[in-house]
């Protein structure tokens, strides 16, 4: 189901060993999925960031290539405050890890995403959280800065908003340790929401 150039990627994903202090968020985000599916309801998540350009769309990328792994009916999305373009080092960085993309346009590229022969691929573009393509209502706003996370006070429609903040690899461009941080950012992503959608996966067959 998933790409065979995406497997290496997440089994070196799930042996990350995630730190103890990230749980108690991380578990949030468990609950909130967990008691959708107990109520029969969609899982919609919206990763969202301040210019939706590096965390919140390595988030939405992870989670919906994780609930595919998992075999876990959910939705994702992104946005953010403002609108700029998914950063270009952020593209290098998914498809070092096995993705297939396909950019289309110049000014705010949609890409298409690709990361299973069985499922399409995300269009994944910069956009404010509540662009036409988002959910407008039973969903979980997932707050992936700490920019987004304070001045977004409310955001409307979201059943449930759980700040699952990540560093922003934007502060190595254009150093040495450039591509380091962006494949570490985005593996970070990829093990914490690999744990989500493996939790729940267990929970369904507990």
């Amino acid at each position: 189901m998933i790409l065979p150039a995406i497997k290496p990627t997440i089994d070196r994903a799930l042996t990350i060993k995630i730190p103890q202090n990230r749980m108690p968020v991380i578990n949030q985000l468990v609950d909130f999925c967990e008691g959708q599916l107990n109520q029969n309801k969609p899982i919609n998540l919206n990763f969202i960031c301040t210019h939706n350009s590096r965390r919140s769309q390595f988030s939405q990328i992870w989670a919906q290539t994780a609930a595919a792994y998992f075999d876990i009916d959910a939705t994702c999305f992104s946005g953010g405050v403002e609108v700029t373009a998914f950063n270009e080092r952020a593209v290098a960085a998914i498809e070092r890890a096995g993705f297939e993309v396909v950019a289309k346009g110049e000014k705010n590229p949609h890409y298409l995403v690709k990361f299973s022969e069985s499922h399409p691929p995300l269009i994944a573009f910069s956009k404010v959280f509540d662009n036409q393509v988002n959910p407008t209502s039973e969903f979980a706003a997932v707050m992936t800065c700490s920019d987004a996370d304070e001045n977004c006070p409310f955001i409307p429609g979201a059943m449930a908003r759980i700040p699952l903040r990540y560093e922003d690899p934007k502060a190595f461009d254009g150093s040495d340790r450039e591509t380091e941080m962006y494949d570490t950012r985005s593996l970070q992503i990829a093990s914490e929401l690999l744990y989500v959608f493996g939790k729940l996966r267990s929970a369904q067959n507990g």
